[in-house]
């Protein structure tokens, strides 16, 4: 909860389904402005990031079917936190399946919220360099249909302001990363 916040007053809460990945409730508060009413929310366990820049300077993005969207989308590694996982843990997991390389240096880009209007989903953020290619690179999820995709920096810019990359994660999360590139 961000600093200097209140937490509304709970007076009802009913779990209306609880999956793999998230659950979905409905509750009804009192906020600290005193105005009650109910509120939907998705409940996530948060997710981690990677900006991965190979040693060459290339980006490395994955284009991923989604079916949200019935379609595949350009973004950066990403992966949903396992319970008793760390981001940090999750984000080496998921890099390595879903690009086959390995990083050898992280650094911390930020967290923040995906969508707060509507869910609790956080997101941890890492910038992912000196990249080792797997010989033998972990097997993708069943039903992960990702291929890994090299772009430059100037390509992956191009391509945001050309709609051709549309994921709000990857898009911050690459804006958050240029500083660190010199």
């Amino acid at each position: 909860m961000p600093l200097g916040s209140e937490p509304p007053q709970l007076l009802k809460q009913r779990l209306l389904y609880h999956g793999r990945k998230f659950s979905f409730e409905v509750s009804r508060l009192r906020l600290p402005n005193e105005s009650e009413g109910e509120w939907e929310c998705i409940r996530h366990p948060g997710g981690a990031l990677a900006v991965p820049v190979t040693p060459e300077g290339k980006f490395v993005l994955v284009r991923q079917y989604r079916f949200t969207t019935q379609g595949r989308l350009l973004e950066f590694p990403a992966g949903t936190l396992e319970p008793d996982e760390s981001p940090e843990e999750t984000i080496g997991r998921e890099i390595e399946e879903e690009t086959g390389y390995r990083a050898h240096r992280w650094q911390k880009l930020g967290e923040f919220f995906v969508a707060p209007g509507y869910s609790d989903e956080i997101l941890y953020a890492f910038l992912a360099q000196d990249l080792e290619l797997l010989e033998n690179p972990p097997e993708q999820d069943v039903d992960e249909d990702i291929a890994t995709v090299l772009m430059t920096a100037e390509e992956v810019e191009s391509a945001i302001h050309a709609g051709d990359i549309t994921d709000a994660k990857s898009i911050s999360s690459f804006f958050l990363a240029r500083p660190f590139l010199g």
